[in-house]
């Protein structure tokens, strides 16, 4: 057997993980994971010997249930709780939470932090959600379908902002932060959707309670409390309110994220003179340690180290170390999930690809969604782009051109995420079977709208681009 030298195998270690970072940090990795785990829900759903097993596993109860030694139930938590509902409903509260805190971060300190950097983006956001939604409204108003409308209206930011990674150059800076702004604005206006359009019957009283809490953890904040404890274990109970509330659960997390303190605990001058003392402290212990031949660090040195880390890490703001923290998580743990409970849908034949049916009663949640996506998310947001610049409330991205401009309009029509969640609280009013059927419909063409807006976007871009190359050159 082959001995390797402790300092090599150490050595391989470490660029492994170097590597590993690397991918991670990639801005298409998070949605290559995604449509990897797109094909697996769809291979494990329709596979006949692993079918029956993934949609019981998605069913399963989690339920806790205490007995009393009759045989009698006497409590039950929480209520017809499955490993699919424990995705959609708690998992997904960590997706929201993280979205909430990215949301805010760019109307305190990025991209939405003043009027004029907002309005452009907002306004384009705005018609990228209406246009899809009247086109679904067209196919569907008056039919079993009719509560779909919100499916089209979302932008899926990691598949967007992959895929002009990987496009590189050809798309200017300038269009990149344009597309992205207008995506968490996107998930502003989807996260309202879903908190208005989405929900169930409301328990006042419990949203009182929760209304309660949440003044209560404003109060703190204005007060200046900045440990972590203070937030997220109400957070939890806010969750739990809106719950039983009939409130969508993952709305909590975009409220709690809205009141997480984006200021640090600790002042750039307190950060400052505390690392003078302590590396000079360092600098003292280190010269006893010689004169002694003790190695490094010693007892007190480690004391330093901890406190140095304590107030290093305190001088981030609370909402910047969640965010921070909560991303690599969400992107390649709880989306992958998410996935993969939800983009399994059951293909008995191949007609079920045929999204283009109609029926006077149940309408067209294909053609609604498909079209939303493909033709009314680019044309949305072009045309309210160009009303913002017409009426001088806006600015054309420099650099861009319009044609550009709808280029990367057509990434826009990239739904998934959001367009999933949404259709997994849609329909909720018709009979189980008409309410099943309508969101595997919904969701192939959430799937099939998604693939052809990425293609129609990367090849308008890359056909643009060469075009205005080659006149550049002439």
């Amino acid at each position: 057997m082959k001995l390797i030298p402790t300092y090599t195998w150490t050595k391989e270690v470490h660029n492994m993980q170097r590597n590993r970072i690397a991918l991670m940090n990639q801005p298409w990795a998070g949605g290559g994971i995604l449509l990897l785990c797109v094909v697996i829900a769809m291979l494990l759903a329709n596979l006949p010997f692993t079918k029956h097993v993934y949609h019981e596993f998605l069913e399963t109860s989690l339920t806790m249930s205490i007995q009393s030694p009759d045989g009698v139930i006497n409590w039950v938590f929480p209520q017809d709780m499955t490993v699919e509902k424990f995705i959609n409903d708690i998992l997904m509260v960590v997706f929201f939470f993280t979205v909430g805190l990215e949301i805010k971060r760019e109307v305190v300190c990025g991209e939405l932090s003043s009027v004029k950097k907002a309005m452009m983006p907002v306004i384009a956001a705005a018609g990228g959600m209406a246009a899809p939604a009247l086109i679904y409204f067209f196919f569907n108003n008056g039919t079993e379908a009719s509560s779909g409308w919100g499916i089209p209206t979302a932008t899926d930011i990691a598949f967007a902002i992959g895929i002009m990674s990987i496009l590189g150059n050809r798309v200017p800076v300038s269009l990149k932060v344009f597309l992205t702004a207008l995506a968490i604005a996107d998930d502003l206006g989807a996260i309202l959707v879903v908190a208005f359009f989405y929900g169930g019957h409301i328990n006042m009283l419990l949203l009182t309670i929760a209304l309660i809490l949440i003044i209560f953890i404003v109060i703190m904040n204005q007060l200046g409390e900045k440990r972590k404890a203070f937030y997220l274990i109400p957070a939890i109970a806010v969750w739990f309110l809106f719950y039983y509330a009939g409130i969508h659960a993952t709305m909590s997390g975009v409220v709690m994220a809205f009141l997480i303190p984006m200021e640090a605990r600790y002042s750039k001058s307190y950060l400052k003179c505390k690392g003078k003392m302590f590396s000079k402290r360092l600098d003292d212990y280190e010269e006893e340690d010689e004169d002694e031949g003790l190695p490094f660090p010693n007892e007190l040195q480690r004391h330093c180290l901890r406190r140095m880390s304590e107030i290093s890490r305190n001088s981030m703001g609370m909402s910047y170390q969640l965010e921070h923290a909560l991303s690599p998580w969400v992107n390649f743990i709880i989306m992958p999930i998410f996935a993969l409970a939800n983009a399994g849908v059951e293909i008995p034949d191949i007609s079920y690809f045929n999204i283009f049916q109609y029926s006077p009663e149940m309408g067209s949640v294909g053609m609604g969604i498909f079209f939303g996506l493909l033709i009314g998310k680019p044309l949305g947001i072009t045309l309210a782009s160009f009303i913002a610049i017409k009426m001088k409330v806006g600015a054309m991205p420099s650099k861009a051109t319009w044609k550009m401009l709808f280029a990367v309009a057509c990434l826009g029509g990239i739904g998934f995420t959001m367009s999933i969640f949404v259709d997994t609280l849609s329909f909720g009013e018709n009979s189980p079977e008409i309410t099943e059927q309508l969101r595997a419909g919904g969701k192939i063409a959430v799937l099939m709208g998604s693939l052809c807006a990425g293609i129609l976007g990367s090849v308008l871009i890359h056909v643009i681009d060469k075009i205005q190359h080659k006149k550049a050159t002439a």
